[in-house]
């Protein structure tokens, strides 16, 4: 999500990629609990790059197949109405070519998040029988960001999860802009606001940056003056190929520089080596994880058959949290993309371990033993980053310089 909300709120480090294939659920380890945190899927662009052969963004390109259908319905976080959406709302304020708005769930995309509830189905009912059959609110809480194709994308998932069986409607819950923490808020937090701020506009103007935009710019025959980065022009080429829609001939040869450049803007954008920028993009979220879980092993929370939290987020929440974790690879998350945390427990000692996961992909993470991290290690190695809501508001409403965390 690239709006003001999303685009400032990225963040991006090099780190090791340790990751080995998912197993079978050992029989020693019982699973206990689930937490997805899943990017949309594909999607009309944000902006289209200017100056050059137009897509046909056209409206046949956003229709819902049947079988993605539920009933749902959308709420605020303590089930009340929808809050307002002004993020979606400055969506929709502008008309691509063919007639459709910029940032919008396509065929595609909810296709993609379908398969991935299939996916989902055939893990925890048919390799490991954890969940029930038919939807239970009881069992599963869904979380969105207040934006349309995140909404879209939950629902998809969850039909295809449990086959559009449904006990009860679906409630997908909402969070009113300036206090959503399933992405780094930019509107809702000064002190990244005024972190973000110099660094985004520095970021196209970094020597090797700058030299590779002003070729591509070239090649494209895209006006100097015309404002233009990488993080746009990668968006665009990649909704276009997704949808086999044509692209630029010229952008074929830059598809590689168009990719690193993209990582490297958000990169530079927050130096995220300092401990202060990832907490702020993502503490309340781990903050979050950490609570489902604690409340899971203590048996504190109000709904004890709670099994199953969703998140349906964006690339900008998952590029910070995958750097919390240790686990980035330099490459920007595709849609539909998934980080996955399980909570288990060893039938014989009945000591907790989280599990996480990245696209399928089981992750070791720094400061843990194994894959399957005893809690205790799992905790310290997230509680750098996770910051509760009273330290998270003291930090963001800072302006005062900050000493290296």
């Amino acid at each position: 999500m690239w709006s003001r909300v999303g685009l400032l709120g990225s963040v991006a480090l090099g780190s090791m990629f340790c990751s080995q294939k998912n197993k079978t659920e050992p029989s020693s380890y019982e699973l206990k609990l689930i937490q997805v945190l899943f990017r949309h899927g594909a999607r009309t662009p944000l902006k289209s790059i200017p100056d050059v052969l137009e897509a046909q963004w056209v409206p046949e390109l956003l229709k819902a197949p049947t079988h993605t259908e539920i009933d749902y319905m959308v709420t605020d976080l303590h089930g009340g109405p929808r809050p307002p959406a002004p993020v979606e709302d400055s969506y929709r304020a502008k008309i691509l070519t063919g007639g459709t708005y910029p940032g919008q769930l396509t065929t595609v995309g909810m296709q993609q998040l379908y398969d991935l509830g299939v996916r989902m189905r055939k893990r925890y009912m048919e390799e490991v029988p954890f969940l029930a059959p038919s939807f239970n609110p009881k069992e599963v809480y869904i979380r969105s960001t207040n934006i349309v194709r995140t909404i879209e994308s939950a629902k998809c998932l969850v039909a295809g999860l449990f086959q559009q069986e449904q006990a009860d409607v679906v409630s997908i819950h909402t969070e009113k802009a300036e206090k959503e923490i399933l992405y780094p808020n930019y509107h809702g937090c000064n002190l990244l606001k005024l972190l973000s701020g110099p660094r985004w506009a520095e970021s196209s103007t970094i020597p090797d940056i700058a030299a590779d935009l002003q070729s591509v710019q070239s090649a494209l025959g895209v006006d100097p003056d015309q404002r233009l980065d990488f993080i746009l022009i990668r968006d665009d080429m990649v909704a276009r190929e997704t949808h086999g829609l044509p692209i630029p001939t010229v952008l074929e040869h830059w598809r590689n520089i168009v990719e690193q450049r993209a990582v490297d803007m958000i990169n530079h954008i927050y130096e995220p080596s300092k401990r202060q920028n990832l907490q702020i993009c993502v503490g309340p979220l781990f903050q979050l994880l950490l609570t489902n879980i604690e409340d899971k092993v203590q048996g504190t929370t109000s709904n004890p058959d709670r099994k199953l939290f969703l998140y349906s987020v964006h690339d900008t929440t998952l590029m910070p949290c995958l750097m919390a974790f240790g686990v980035f690879d330099m490459k920007w998350p595709p849609y539909a993309a998934d980080i996955t945390l399980e909570l288990y427990q060893h039938r014989q000692t009945s000591q907790h371990y989280v599990k996480v996961s990245y696209i399928g992909q089981d992750q070791k993470i720094p400061g843990c033993k194994d894959v399957y991290c005893p809690l205790n290690e799992f905790k310290e190695a997230v509680s750098v980053y996770s910051l509760p809501d009273e330290h998270y508001q003291a930090l963001c409403n800072s302006t005062e310089d900050h000493p290296k965390l």
